[in-house]
């Protein structure tokens, strides 16, 4: 019998409820990213109302990575306490409601004050993400499955930037802040209602558990995760691998591409290549379904090379190095006034990025097992900042019309990432390195 019908008589004798989860998850990142792009596709039409600067166009999609980056930490915390199910559904549910009180906000300070409450209640949104698919998933599927949950972001930009764009056309920016609100609020609930952990799901069976628990998942019950207190010491442990503060250093690269797609990006468009605004929201689509290939190339070829025994130094880094060198060709828009060449250029790089966001894999092969929340709070933190630096700096660099050193700075931030991967992370193995627990902590001391 050959490989392939193996595979999907596994997968039926195992159970399906895990690809459930990771459709809700899916869904999950579609509604987060509606609710942080709606400003950049608001924006032109805001600060010409509002009579904003560039420089404040900038601090306001900023805002958001202030309180987000600060929460991260803590963020991670409490979802190793409470669980993503509470944590999660509660986020969404208020970032939602922030979101649509956009719709009233008429000053500068107003919008600042909306930004930092959206990015509060995003803040675990990330580390949910992983432990969920660290709870759900067993390793050989785990690059897969976060290729799956990350190209929601991507899918979810291409297919939603447009239909914001028409949506603002129609409402005007109040009423797309309004919309989309109302529409993460409702979802929030069917979060909650549909959603638990392994341990705790009535559709979930033992094979499926086993599976999952036999593959590397961390299978936990509520009532053993409220027993866990916070103790300074796990957060040393963040800081003291070289190889975890390579990956830190690497996320804030990444992230810094990602971010000018998600804040600058429309911008560019309009008003320094000067296309039609509708048109823009199609043509801005072309590379977020770019890098919607990227990340589930990335997640799909890592996981296959793991299984054909390639080392998993190899497997998990290949994309991420890849990718990042992709990410250079942002440069290119630099040297041409063609939208054609604008487009592939802002496309191969933003495929690139898709390729190498898969470095969640990397928080599960290199944190503690019982501090997974915790490793996602703090490498998304440095990610996070990202969203503060590139806003502000790409605000303060462009100057004019002239838009080149703003991606001239995204270019050398992807460079530094390379070499941050190549010679700080080095080889990594797949399994995550054993910690004592507290008691054990104290009984040796």
């Amino acid at each position: 019998m050959s490989e392939q019908p193996l595979t999907r008589v596994k997968a039926k004798s195992t159970g399906r409820v895990r690809f459930m989860v990771l459709g809700l998850v899916f869904i999950n990142i579609i509604i987060n990213y509606m609710d942080r792009t709606n400003l950049s596709v608001a924006a032109t039409q805001m600060a010409g109302e509002l009579q904003f600067t560039p420089l404040q166009m900038g601090l306001i999609f900023s805002a958001f990575g202030w309180i987000y980056a600060a929460l991260q930490i803590p963020g991670g915390f409490i979802i190793d306490r409470f669980g993503a199910r509470v944590v999660y559904g509660v986020g969404l549910f208020l970032w939602s409601l922030i979101t649509a009180l956009h719709a009233v906000a008429s000053s500068f300070g107003a919008l600042i004050g909306l930004r930092l409450g959206v990015g509060a209640f995003e803040a675990p949104v990330m580390p949910s993400n992983n432990r969920v698919i660290s709870s759900w998933f067993p390793e050989e599927e785990r690059a897969s499955a976060i290729g799956i949950y990350s190209s929601a972001q991507f899918v979810g930009l291409a297919c939603m930037t447009p239909v914001l764009f028409h949506v603002q056309d129609l409402y005007g920016w109040r009423g797309l802040f309004l919309i989309t609100g109302v529409a993460g609020m409702v979802w929030a609930l069917v979060w909650y209602c549909l959603y638990r952990e392994p341990l705790e799901h009535k559709g979930v069976s033992q094979a499926e558990l086993d599976h999952i628990r036999d593959g590397g998942a961390i299978l936990e019950s509520r009532q053993e995760a409220a027993k866990r207190k916070f103790v300074w010491s796990d957060l040393a442990l963040m800081f003291r691998s070289r190889k975890l503060a390579g990956i830190y250093f690497g996320q804030f690269t990444i992230s810094a591409t990602f971010w000018f797609f998600l804040t600058w990006f429309p911008t560019y468009l309009v008003q320094y290549r000067h296309m039609d605004f509708i048109k823009s929201g199609y043509i801005a689509s072309v590379p977020y379904l770019a890098a919607f290939v990227g990340v589930l190339l990335a997640g799909f070829v890592s996981d296959r090379l793991i299984k054909r025994g390639v080392s998993a130094s190899f497997a998990r880094k290949a994309p991420v190095i890849l990718g990042m060198a992709l990410t250079l060709f942002i440069l290119g828009a630099n040297y041409t006034n063609d939208p054609t060449l604008i487009i592939v250029f802002m496309s191969v790089a933003f495929f690139g990025n898709g390729l190498a966001t898969i470095t969640w894999v990397f928080v599960t092969a290199l944190a503690p097992r019982h501090l997974i929340g915790l490793a996602g709070g703090v490498f998304n933190f440095t990610g996070a900042l990202s969203s503060i630096v590139v806003s502000i700096a790409i605000g303060a660099l462009i100057s004019g019309d002239n838009f080149a050193p703003a991606l001239a700075f995204i270019a050398v931030l992807a460079g530094l990432g390379i070499c941050s991967y190549l010679f700080v992370v080095g080889r990594i193995s797949l399994d995550p390195p054993e910690h004592p627990t507290q008691d054990e902590e104290r009984a040796a001391r």
